[in-house]
């Protein structure tokens, strides 16, 4: 049978990470998939559930959890309401994040390494964790960034400096998000660290680079450029899929949508390899 464990634990600046681990009650000690959420994102969006739950059909324990900065509030688990956490986070912060929460699985889960998952924004933060983190033993990116500023425009920097904060666009709820200058102040004084494409080219384990081709949020070009970065990935292009490969917030079906489906197929199949190997 299928379970889910919440769990908690201080992240950056002392606030809460939440998250919760899915497994199946015949294989406890399976080896584990960590999941990291993109820009705007969290653990229970659309349908990350359903994914947790196929992995964990699968043979595998997936934990996945809140960066403490996403703007979710532990008590309202089911959108970004927090917009004065949001608008505080950094990368650095994010990185911070995904390091305790590799540490935590590796003292309380029985495991010595784990596999790591990042989508979009998540799949940059992935990537600098394979490279520096020597508990990550395979990587797979969704629709990853392979630059963290191509999250804004270069014209508005300016604006952000000289105001303090510049504001994003909910697509979904058209809400306005703020994001504060630290944002941009972490990022440029930190650019080597926060290289993607320099970093990605430093990765010595398995990756596996997903991406759909009618991305128009990350578009393919970004995974085409991680990909020529390093002999060691390997690119799947799901035909006509988009930035989430089908789902939507909220996701009321019970199964996964089709590109979906096959994007999880396809990392099942690479995480076995590496398993085999």
């Amino acid at each position: 049978m299928i379970h889910q464990n919440s769990f908690s634990i201080i992240g950056a600046e002392q606030k809460t990470i939440i998250g919760d681990i899915t497994y199946d009650d015949r294989n406890t000690n399976a080896a584990l998939i960590i999941f990291i959420h993109g820009f705007k994102g969290f653990k229970d969006w659309g349908a990350h559930n359903l994914i947790a739950r196929y992995f964990a059909s699968q043979g595998f324990r997936y934990l996945k959890f809140n960066l403490s900065h996403s703007g979710v509030d532990p008590q309202k688990p089911t959108d970004v309401t927090d917009m004065k956490s949001f608008a505080a986070n950094t990368i650095s912060k994010e990185m911070l994040d995904v390091d305790l929460i590799i540490s935590y699985a590796i003292a309380n889960l029985n495991v010595d390494s784990v596999f790591v998952i990042g989508h979009s924004r998540g799949g940059g933060l992935a990537i600098l964790q394979a490279v520096n983190n020597p508990h990550v033993k395979g990587l797979i990116t969704w629709s990853a960034i392979s630059t963290f500023n191509s999250l804004w425009k270069k014209e508005q920097e300016d604006d952000w400096r000289k105001n303090g904060k510049i504001d994003v666009i909910n697509a979904r709820t058209k809400e306005k998000m703020p994001l504060n200058v630290t944002l941009l102040q972490d990022f440029e004084a930190n650019q080597q660290q926060f290289d993607i494409l320099a970093n990605a080219k430093r990765i010595n384990i398995p990756w596996l680079i997903v991406q759909g081709d009618d991305d128009v949020n990350v578009l393919f070009a970004h995974a085409q450029k991680l990909n020529g970065t390093n002999l060691n990935s390997r690119l799947v292009k799901i035909e006509g899929a988009n930035h989430v490969y089908g789902a939507s917030h909220p996701f009321e079906k019970e199964t996964l949508p089709v590109q979906l489906l096959q994007v999880c197929e396809r990392s099942l199949i690479f995480l076995n390899e590496v398993l085999s190997r």
